[in-house]
C-alpha cells in the first residue's frame, strides 16, 4: 500500500474520545454547581482494585500471531487474511508458537442489519467472518476479530456499546477465537465498566474467546485488567519509529507486578519488518517485547518478509523466553545513562538478561550474574540467544552493545562453551549457510552463502586461538592477502596461525577480523539480490546490517 494511504487509515484509527484529566472534570463539576458530588464522582474514577487472572484458562503465556493493521488498515480482505494463515504455517512460524491471525478494524459493512447483528462486509469477506474462520481453523489457526467498546469502531463503523450480548453471540457462532475491544468513541463511562460488560458477554457464550483490552493505558488499566481480560494495551498506538518503540518499552516495563498467566501487559504490537527501523532496532523491540514476557503479535505483511525479518520471528530461544511457564515479566534492574539491564527469571532456575543501548553510539553494558538474580555457582554460562555463541563467565556479564541494539543471554549454571565445537555459520539476511565453493579444499577457494545442506564445506570449527576451520580443521577463513581494507575477499587458505586467519565472534552477532576490524560481510547482502546462492563473503565497515550478522546453526 503507498505510503500516503497507510498514514490516513492510521490517523483514522487512532481518533478517540479520552476521559479528560482529573484536574479538568473536578473544575467542570464545580461550574455546574455539582461540587457536592466530585468526591462520590473521583471515587468512581479511582483505579480499582488488583483482580485475579480472568478464570477463562486462555493465555496461560503470552498470545502470539499476528494483526492485520499495520500492514493493511482499512484494506483488510478475506484473500490476504487466508494468505497470512497459509504463510504462517509454510514458513515455520506456526510451528514457533504463533497461532492466532487477527482482523482489525474496517472489516464490517457501514450499518447492522434488521435484527441489529453486526455484517462482515460482503465485498471484503465473501465468505464472512465464518468462512474465514473455517479456512484459518483448517490450518491449526484461530481467528481474532476487532470491536470497539464505542458507538463506533475508531474507523466509524458500528460499535459494540449496548449490543455486547447480540455481538459475543455473533462472535462466538463465527468461530472466532479472540476479541480485540478498542475505546473508541464512549459514551462517558468508565473503560473498565463497558469492557466489563463485554466479559461478561462473552463468558455467556460458552465459547473460549481470548479478551485483549485495547485501552491505551488509561485509567491504569493494569490495576484492574487481569479481572477483565487475558491482556490489555499499556500504552498508546506504537508507530514503525525507534522513538515510538523507545515510548512504548519506557511505560511498560515498570509494569511486571500485573502481568502473568491468563493477563499480559501489552505495549502494542510489534513493526518488526515494517521498514521504519534498521535490523538492529527491529531485533531490539523482539528481545525487549519478549524480556517483558508480552504478546507477540507480530504487525508486518508477512508473506512479504525478508530472510532477515523471518530471523528475528523465527527466533526460538528468543520466544522460548517469552513463552517461560513461570510467566515472570522481566524487570528492569538499572538504566544509568539509557544503558538498560533486564533480567527475567525461567522456570528452570535460568535468568534471561538484556542489555539495551538507548542510545545512538556504541556503549558497554554491564552487571553480574548475582544482580541479574542468580548465584550459587562458581562458573555460569552465557548462552547468547541471537548468534547461539555459548561462553563461560565467574560472574561478569558485559557487552559492547551497539547503538539502538540489544544483546540478550540465557544464563545458567556451570560452564559451557562454542570453542572447539563444530557448526554450520548462518547468515541474518539470507538464512544461508557460509559455504566454501562446490566443495573445494584447495587453498584459495572462494567462500559464500549456500542453502544449508549438511555438507563438509558448511560446518566450521571455531578454535581457541580464534580461528575459523572448515573440513575438520585443515583450512582456514583467511582475509585474502592478510588485506584490511573494505572489500577484500574472504577465501580458505592453510591454517597458519597469521592475523587474517582471526576472527571473533561479537556479542552483537557480527564476526570481526582481528588484524582489519572489519566486519564479515555477505556481499551486497544489505539488498535482496545479494543474498542469492553463491554471493561472495567480503570485509566491510561494520554498520549493523543483517547482511553482517551470523548465528551457529
Amino acid at each position: 500500500m503507498p505510503i500516503t494511504l497507510r498514514r490516513l487509515t492510521r490517523t483514522a484509527r487512532t481518533a478517540r474520545t479520552p476521559r479528560p484529566p482529573r484536574s479538568r472534570l473536578v473544575a467542570a463539576l464545580t461550574a455546574l454547581g455539582l461540587a457536592a458530588v466530585t468526591a462520590p464522582a473521583l471515587a468512581l474514577l479511582a483505579p480499582a482494585p488488583e483482580a485475579a487472572a480472568l478464570p477463562n484458562g486462555l493465555a496461560l503465556t503470552p498470545p502470539m500471531g499476528w494483526n492485520d493493521w499495520n500492514s493493511f488498515g482499512c484494506n483488510v480482505t478475506e484473500q490476504k487474511v487466508k494468505s497470512v494463515a497459509d504463510y504462517i504455517v509454510s514458513s515455520g512460524l506456526a510451528a514457533a508458537g504463533y497461532s492466532y491471525v487477527d482482523i482489525d478494524d474496517c472489516w464490517m459493512s457501514g450499518s447492522r442489519d434488521s435484527g441489529g447483528h453486526l455484517v462482515p462486509d460482503p465485498a471484503k469477506f465473501p465468505d464472512g467472518i465464518s468462512g474465514t474462520a473455517a479456512y484459518v481453523h483448517g490450518k491449526g489457526l484461530k481467528l481474532g476479530i476487532y470491536e470497539s467498546a464505542g458507538t463506533k469502531t475508531c474507523a466509524g463503523y458500528p460499535g459494540s456499546l449496548g449490543h455486547e450480548q447480540t455481538d459475543a453471540a455473533s462472535f462466538a457462532s463465527w468461530g472466532v477465537d479472540l476479541l480485540k475491544y478498542d475505546n473508541c468513541n464512549g459514551d462517558g463511562s468508565s473503560p473498565q465498566s463497558r469492557q466489563t460488560t463485554m466479559r461478561n458477554a462473552l463468558a455467556g457464550t460458552g465459547r473460549s474467546i481470548l479478551f485483549s483490552l485495547c485501552e491505551w493505558g488509561q485509567d491504569s488499566v493494569w490495576t484492574w485488567g487481569a479481572g477483565v481480560g487475558n491482556m490489555w494495551r499499556t500504552t498508546g498506538d506504537i508507530n514503525d519509529s525507534f522513538g515510538s518503540l523507545l515510548s512504548n518499552f519506557h511505560t511498560n516495563v515498570g509494569l511486571a507486578q500485573y502481568a502473568g498467566p491468563g493477563g499480559w501487559n501489552d505495549p502494542d504490537m510489534l513493526e518488526v519488518g515494517n521498514g521504519g527501523m534498521s535490523y538492529g532496532e527491529d531485533r531490539s523491540e523482539f528481545s525487549l517485547w519478549a524480556e517483558m514476557a508480552a504478546p507477540l503479535i507480530a504487525g508486518n505483511d508477512l508473506p512479504g518478509s525478508s530472510a532477515a525479518t523471518l530471523s528475528i520471528l523465527g527466533n526460538r530461544d528468543v520466544i522460548a523466553v517469552d513463552q517461560d511457564s513461570l510467566g515472570k515479566q522481566g524487570k528492569e534492574i538499572s538504566s544509568s545513562g539509557g544503558l538498560d539491564v533486564l533480567t527475567k527469571p525461567l522456570a528452570n532456575g535460568d535468568v534471561s538478561v538484556v542489555l539495551f543501548n538507548e542510545n545512538a553510539g556504541a556503549a558497554t553494558i554491564s552487571t553480574t550474574t548475582a544482580a541479574a538474580g542468580i548465584s550459587g555457582a562458581s562458573t555460569y554460562t552465557l548462552n547468547n540467544l541471537w548468534s547461539h555463541v555459548k561462553t563461560t563467565t565467574s560472574g561478569a556479564i558485559s557487552a559492547t552493545v551497539p547503538g539502538h541494539g540489544s544483546v540478550m543471554y540465557r544464563v545458567s549454571k556451570g560452564s559451557a562453551t562454542t570453542t572447539g565445537t563444530t557448526h554450520p555459520l548462518v547468515g541474518a539476511s539470507s538464512n544461508r549457510c557460509l559455504d566454501a565453493f562446490d566443495n573445494q579444499t584447495a587453498p584459495g577457494t572462494k567462500v559464500e552463502i549456500w542453502d544449508c545442506n549438511g555438507g563438509a564445506n558448511q560446518q566450521v570449527t571455531l578454535t581457541a586461538a580464534n580461528e575459523l576451520r572448515l573440513y575438520g580443521g585443515t583450512l582456514c577463513l583467511d582475509a585474502t592477502g592478510g588485506g584490511t581494507a573494505t572489500g577484500t575477499a574472504v577465501e580458505l587458505w592453510t591454517c597458519n596461525g597469521g592475523a587474517n586467519q582471526q576472527w571473533r565472534a561479537n556479542p552483537d552477532g557480527t564476526v570481526t577480523g582481528v588484524q582489519s576490524g572489519l566486519c564479515l560481510d555477505v556481499t551486497g547482502g544489505d539488498k535482496a539480490a545479494g543474498n542469492v546462492n553463491g554471493t561472495p563473503l567480503e570485509l566491510w565497515t561494520c554498520n549493523g546490517g543483517a547482511n553482517q550478522q551470523w548465528r551457529l546453526g
